[in-house]
């Protein structure tokens, strides 16, 4: 599939990878930042998300494929692969299938094992689809009405950079709602792999956060024998937005190293 992506910067290659329900566009300010680092920045929108294509399946192995098809389509070479929550584990998929095409690894806030379903996602796409746009004109009437269902202003905000004018006078939902609510449960598998990744790699967690916990850690490790486990302790599922600061001062000692 051709992803859709944006680039910043030149040098030595770097991807970063949304999570579910995100957008290529929400790593801009941060893929700016590090570009500045020497990086030629690649931020693609994942199938069913974004400017990206639709298909009626969504998983990790046509996740991953899809990355490999990007990283061939654009001739990249041995790069750092950057990616969060659902994008964190195509990343680690992916270097764990091509261990010696990726220079290093950085994983934001998940781990290798199976979640147990989150009503969560369900719950944020479920307001999603209950906006009717025959009745909502503007973007501040579809924040009213996800705020009937979504309290958090940060979480709103956040699915609000998927909305897009899709006719003159109609609003509309980049990502493809019902074939990511039809395939949810696969968005929670694991990665089991008896491979090993043994160049550098990061994983940040969130203190607020139970996507990596310490039971996560021997399983990080047998996989990534170099992985270096960092928490920000006041950061959430979202550490990346909530703590830029920070989240910038941890990727660029990593990159530096």
């Amino acid at each position: 599939m051709e992803l859709f992506y944006r680039e910043h910067g030149q040098g030595k290659p770097l991807i970063i990878l949304h999570g579910l329900l995100g957008i290529s566009d929400n790593f801009v300010t941060f893929g700016r930042q590090v570009a500045r680092l020497g990086y030629h920045v690649i931020i693609p929108d994942q199938r069913n998300h974004g400017h990206s294509p639709h298909h009626p399946v969504i998983n990790y192995y046509a996740l991953t494929d899809d990355l490999a098809e990007l990283i061939e389509r654009l001739k990249i070479h041995d790069p750092v692969i950057l990616g969060h929550s659902m994008g964190g584990k195509v990343g680690m998929r992916y270097a764990l299938e091509n261990p010696d095409q990726v220079q290093k690894i950085i994983v934001v806030d998940t781990s290798l094992r199976t979640y147990v379903r989150f009503n969560y996602h369900l719950q944020l796409i479920d307001a999603m689809q209950s906006i009717d746009f025959d009745v909502v004109k503007t973007r501040q009437e579809a924040e009213a009405r996800l705020s009937e269902n979504i309290s958090d202003k940060r979480i709103r905000q956040f699915l609000m950079k998927n909305l897009y004018r899709k006719e003159k006078h109609r609003l509309g939902w980049r990502p493809n709602l019902p074939v990511i609510s039809y395939h949810i449960d696969s968005m929670y598998d694991g990665v089991f792999y008896s491979t090993r990744f043994t160049k550098p790699a990061l994983f940040i967690r969130g203190g607020k956060s139970d996507y990596i916990l310490e039971e996560d850690i021997p399983a990080i490790k047998q996989n990534f024998p170099q992985a270096d486990i960092r928490t920000i302790e006041n950061g959430t599922h979202w550490v990346h937005a909530e703590e830029p600061g920070k989240f910038m001062d941890m990727i660029t000692e990593f990159l530096q190293l």
